[in-house]
């Protein structure tokens, strides 16, 4: 008898393996089809000739791209712009959802506000933007009467730091409000405690709220690290194929490639593009497993 049950739970489990194999094998093969396989393609295509010949060149492309004086103009625009914006982008979000945690007046108001930007259209940002920073616009006549020469922002120098303002008003909203869903959860009585023995505000929020809080700082530090990849959407309808120099990034030089039908560089620039993101979040992980471990334990 006892064999027999055995038996019995024996075949369940696998009954159990196989129905759980079959949920998953449409996720699996979408991921197969989607991902995984299209990913091995642009190995393939990075290491090859050309698609008719496909002889192969094993590292020359990569050469040939590193070389090339528009994808390094591109790959240093995108770095400083990421550099300067993501920071920005954890940092400002992170101050606003303290100030709207604590005691103030209009806090729901301020909210709307802030998430505002998200339900704007792509197309209702450009023709925003494009009234505030053109050579006829609302900035220049701001900035008129202190003496400040008129300028077409998007065409100068400082063309860069409009795209920082542009993701940082599309983005602060969606990450304030991950930061008060973060800062709601952490546990009231370990504050209290602290304040009880007297710690500052200062101290509370370096030795405790940041400890809780570093896995929403690693999720919001990310995902704003990919939307400053995003931004070529809108600096593309602003300024077409072609922008100034300053503002022509990685994503210009990757669309400019395809539309060129120059798929090994098309193929290598996504390579290098990912194993640097790749490197980023990794230090990004070990960041987080560092401070938040004994919030964990």
């Amino acid at each position: 008898m006892k064999k027999i049950k055995k038996g019995k739970k024996k075949k369940l489990t696998l009954k159990e393996h196989v129905s759980s194999a079959l949920y998953l094998a449409p996720s699996f093969l979408g991921v197969m089809i989607f991902f995984f396989i299209p990913f091995l393609v642009v190995i393939f295509y990075s290491l090859i000739d050309n698609p008719i010949s496909k002889n192969f060149v094993f590292l020359d492309n990569f050469k040939r791209v590193m070389d090339n004086a528009a994808f390094k103009m591109a790959a240093e625009n995108t770095f400083t712009f990421s550099i300067l914006a993501v920071p920005l982008a954890v940092l400002l979000s992170l101050l606003l959802a303290i100030m709207l945690e604590s005691k103030i007046p209009l806090k729901s108001q301020l909210r709307t506000f802030f998430l505002s930007p998200m339900m704007v259209p792509a197309a209702s940002i450009v023709l925003i933007w494009q009234v505030l920073f053109n050579y006829n616009g609302v900035v220049n006549q701001w900035l008129a009467p202190f003496g400040v020469e008129q300028i077409d922002w998007l065409k100068s120098e400082h063309a860069q730091i409009v795209v920082v303002l542009l993701f940082l008003w599309k983005n602060l909203g969606y990450n304030m409000i991950l930061f008060m869903a973060a800062l709601s959860s952490i546990p009231k009585d370990i504050i209290e405690v602290a304040r009880l023995e007297s710690a500052s505000p200062f101290k509370i929020f370096m030795k405790i709220k940041i400890r809780y809080l570093s896995s929403t700082i690693l999720f919001v530090t990310i995902m704003s690290l990919i939307n400053s990849f995003k931004v070529f959407r809108e600096v593309y309808l602003l300024t077409g194929k072609y922008p100034y120099n300053t503002i022509y990034m990685l994503q210009h030089y990757m669309n400019n490639t395809f539309a060129s039908l120059d798929y090994q560089k098309l193929s290598v620039a996504a390579i290098l593009m990912s194993l640097v993101m790749i490197v980023i979040i990794g230090i990004l992980f070990i960041a987080e497993n560092h401070f938040g471990k004994d919030v964990e334990g």
